[in-house]
């Protein structure tokens, strides 16, 4: 650990001097401040006009390239991990790459001439089925495209509509399940449903760069981002040219989703209409299903212009029951409309806690425990949202119950479980009649053994409770 915190601390420090120095060497012939030192930029291009062999004169991307933007960005990059990119350089590896390529690629950025590395092609299961395509930038692309995210999401975030939710500071997918209550709370029980074909896959870069354009008049950041859209995909080892979209991955994807799908939701203000989205998930809710038809012409007029497809299949006018959003659905009682978690996001969830619980396992309780716990932390907090609580107490008594099952099966023996339930301070009947029965793991798991394997018994053991 004190290795690799010397290492990122060289790249913060050693990089930013060498920076420095280079500037100092250049500034004559450049005539041009770079950004990290306290002169003003404008001033200096007045005295020494700017040469375009020289730099891009992009003020923007010299904010990004700023000594307190890029450790900022260098220690984003570093908290999310991640896989190294084409090059193979891990974290630490690029750390020390970059104490000496860093100057000459931030020239290069400087003068318009970088071309970023091609992302690695991977896919990772999808919950419901298939396969989601991800584009692994190299650790250095995403420093560049993090130092980038943050000069340009304070000026183009407040652009965009209060109802869009994904990827925005101060937003989460939490208050767009609230919004969508309240329009259904308020009488809307229809929703119009869109689901969009493969939308990081097929972004087109002209319109992208157009809306960019509109929003930035800056070239040298135009020109840096066409760059990265363009950079191509490794796939088998084969780079193959990428003409349009901006594969999920990278730190800038988010924010140009948001850049390409903010004309739509602009439309939908435009029509009054009550609307929640999240990135390229959108819902929104009306009153009656004619009401419903109208606004899914509507989309899909509004997607054409964007060249993006609605999937038909997925998409539908219909009643808010049964209908999914961000993981949740809704549901009536006599005190209003409640949220609870949807039947897909539940099944997926009972799927990998069996898979993680497997009594074949040969593993001691506690590692179980030790490793299903960051997952049922993590699932807790995203839908504790949920209005449930006797599916909470339902799935808390089922989880135990395969736990203690675990157990049975660890002991395995009729005078193994008597003398490991007697040690735990069981009753000698309990204890016998739960050795008794030391086959049949499963029923004998929800039995007297309930009395010795208490609530308090897992709860010392770490297990979080869903309740």
């Amino acid at each position: 650990m004190g290795r690799r915190a010397e290492r990122g601390e060289v790249f913060e420090t050693m990089s930013m001097l060498n920076v420095t120095r280079q500037k100092s060497e250049n500034a004559e012939r450049a005539g041009v401040a770079h950004g990290e030192a306290g002169r003003d930029p404008v001033s200096d291009e007045t005295g020494n006009p700017r040469r375009d062999t020289e730099s891009t004169g992009s003020v923007l991307l010299q904010a990004a390239l700023t000594r307190e933007n890029l450790q900022q960005a260098w220690k984003r990059v570093k908290a999310n991990k991640g896989a190294a990119g084409v090059d193979g350089l891990d974290i630490d590896q690029t750390a020390r790459h970059l104490v000496t390529a860093w100057p000459t690629i931030r020239e290069q950025l400087l003068r318009g001439t970088y071309r970023p590395n091609p992302v690695r092609r991977v896919t990772i299961p999808k919950p419901d089925g298939g396969e989601r395509e991800l584009g692994i930038p190299t650790v250095t692309d995403r420093l560049i495209q993090q130092a980038l995210l943050q000069v340009l999401q304070p000026r183009l975030d407040p652009t965009f509509s209060e109802h869009s939710y994904g990827f925005r500071p101060g937003r989460r997918a939490h208050d767009a399940i609230l919004a969508a209550q309240g329009y259904v709370q308020s009488g809307r029980r229809i929703v119009v449903d869109v689901d969009l074909e493969k939308f990081f896959d097929r972004v087109n870069h002209d319109i992208l760069i157009d809306r960019l354009r509109k929003r930035i008049d800056d070239a040298g950041i135009i020109r840096l981002i066409r760059a990265y859209l363009n950079s191509g995909i490794l796939s088998d080892g084969v780079v193959l040219e990428r003409y349009q979209g901006t594969p999920q991955g990278g730190p800038l994807s988010p924010l140009l989703a948001n850049v390409m799908l903010d004309d739509v939701d602009k439309v939908l203000e435009k029509h009054g209409h009550c609307f929640a989205r999240y990135a390229d998930d959108c819902n929104v809710y009306v009153r009656s299903r004619k009401a419903g038809e109208r606004v899914m012409t509507l989309l899909r007029k509004c997607y054409g212009k964007l060249r993006l497809k609605v999937n038909e299949t997925k998409s539908a006018v219909a009643s808010v029951k049964g209908r999914k959003f961000l993981g949740y659905s809704f549901w009536f009682s006599q005190e209003g409309v409640k949220r609870r978690v949807a039947d897909k996001p539940m099944a997926t969830f009972k799927q990998r806690v069996r898979q993680l619980t497997r009594r074949s396992g040969g593993r001691s309780m506690a590692e179980v425990i030790d490793k299903l716990k960051p997952y049922l932390l993590g699932w807790k907090a995203y839908f504790g949202l949920a209005q449930t609580p006797r599916v909470w107490r339902t799935l808390d008594e089922w989880l135990r119950h395969r736990l203690r099952a675990i157990q049975l099966k660890q002991w395995k023996r009729g005078s193994t479980i008597y003398r490991e339930l007697i040690h735990l301070g069981a009753a000698e009947h309990v204890a016998k009649r739960v050795a008794q029965n030391s086959r049949c793991w499963w029923r004998n798991s929800n039995g007297d053994i309930k009395r010795v394997l208490t609530i308090a018994y897992f709860d010392k053991l770490g297990l979080p409770r869903l309740s």
